[in-house]
């Protein structure tokens, strides 16, 4: 399976540091954000194959980088993770994958080498809100 540059974003340290170890142990380049609004100035200059954001965080939430990315990033392989009710929304806001946590290490691997292997056509555009006729 090829290996990523990975663009981490979580504002817990201990999540954010047992993801990183994972990734690294799989062979994946990471670049870690510890919320939304670093996680976007690093995206500016990374170039990533793949992006991990958590969902809910202080100064700018996972949701707000979804947004954001999908508006001028919208190829961009986005995997959205939390342990909060939030993950049905990151689906229909663009993220290609949602983990709840807490997650296995297999899941998220497998997540990772299926966008991996997708080269990009699992990036979904946000889905309109359907009206009632």
């Amino acid at each position: 399976m090829p290996k990523a540059s990975i663009l981490l974003i979580d504002d817990d340290d201990t999540v954010r540091t047992m993801l990183r170890l994972t990734l690294v142990h799989f062979g994946h380049t990471v670049i870690e954000a510890r919320d939304g609004k670093e996680g976007l100035e690093l995206f500016q200059d990374a170039n990533v194959d793949l992006l991990i954001t958590d969902i809910v965080m202080p100064e700018k939430e996972g949701l707000e980088v979804l947004m954001e990315l999908r508006k001028k990033h919208p190829p961009v392989k986005i995997i959205a993770i939390s342990g909060g009710d939030y993950l049905h929304m990151a689906k229909l806001m663009g993220a290609a994958k949602v983990l709840a946590k807490p997650f296995s290490t297999n899941l998220l691997i497998e997540a990772i080498d299926e966008l991996l292997q997708d080269g990009g056509a699992s990036a979904q555009p946000p889905v309109a809100p359907q009206t009632m006729t």
